[in-house]
């Protein structure tokens, strides 16, 4: 385990390589000095100002809290169904790790064309369908039973749809940012999409799958997974995900 957890955080310097070698980005804001506790206070509570400022930012911070509860609470149970179903080590290494390793790139590169070819907001849609779909797996692979071809298919797909949601969400998630608070406000966007599914996880997950089984419980994820669908699809209807973009996500730079 040492040695492979050593070997997995040199993956970690290619990130790192590419930051130095690409430099900062032509549209950016650079950072106002800090002249006394007064200034450092208003530079810590700007980033959270000008959100609450747009119009709809309760509605899309709404949205950022629930559009992942259906898909982390079912991610962060899976190791207690894999050990319920009596999966080997080896089976996990193979069908989660190994083959969720090239679905997940493949649907990043799916995802980018996606993105590129439908636009942000069809994009954003089409991801957020096939996150909560890929639940539906779990309840198929929980009703199977000790299946590896099952659990290829359910890792396979729900790794695929989260590759592609990795791109078009997050490109969204980036999009909110003004180009000023880049940093801060997409730490809190991010940090915000999962703190929901995980507290409920913590405090629920467990009661639900001794109550339910894990069939209906992955059922349940799916439904969980529907209001931050419905509410995406009302936000592009109404124009909001558009009148909510910050000045990362559009051709102004707020300077």
């Amino acid at each position: 385990w040492t040695t492979a957890y050593i070997a997995v955080s040199f993956f970690g310097l290619f990130a790192v390589i590419t930051g130095l070698v690409m430099g900062e980005p032509a549209r950016r804001q650079e950072p106002k000095p800090l002249k006394g506790p007064v200034a450092a206070a208003i530079a810590y509570v700007s980033p959270l100002a000008e959100f609450f400022k747009r119009q709809g930012a309760l509605v899309v911070l709404l949205f950022v809290l629930v559009h992942k509860i259906g898909d982390t609470l079912a991610n962060l149970t899976l190791r207690l169904l894999f050990e319920d179903l009596g999966f080997t080590n080896d089976e996990l290494a193979i069908y989660d790790v190994g083959l969720g390793f090239w679905a997940l790139l493949a649907g990043i590169f799916v995802g980018g064309i996606l993105y590129a070819r439908l636009g942000m907001k069809r994009s954003v849609l089409i991801s957020l369908i096939l996150m909560a779909v890929s639940n539906l797996a779990f309840a198929g692979l929980a009703t199977v039973g000790h299946s590896t071809w099952a659990m290829a298919g359910a890792m396979g797909f729900e790794n695929f749809a989260s590759g592609i949601g990795g791109v078009c969400v997050v490109a969204y998630l980036s999009a909110l940012c003004n180009l000023e608070f880049t940093a801060t406000q997409f730490a809190l966007l991010s940090a915000a999409a999962s703190i929901t599914g995980r507290f409920l996880t913590g405090t629920l997950a467990g009661g639900m799958i001794e109550s339910l089984g894990f069939t209906n419980f992955y059922l349940v994820t799916t439904i969980a997974a529907l209001p931050g669908v419905l509410l995406f699809w009302w936000m592009m209807a109404s124009g909001l995900v558009d009148r909510s973009l910050g000045t990362a996500g559009t051709e102004e730079s707020g300077e």
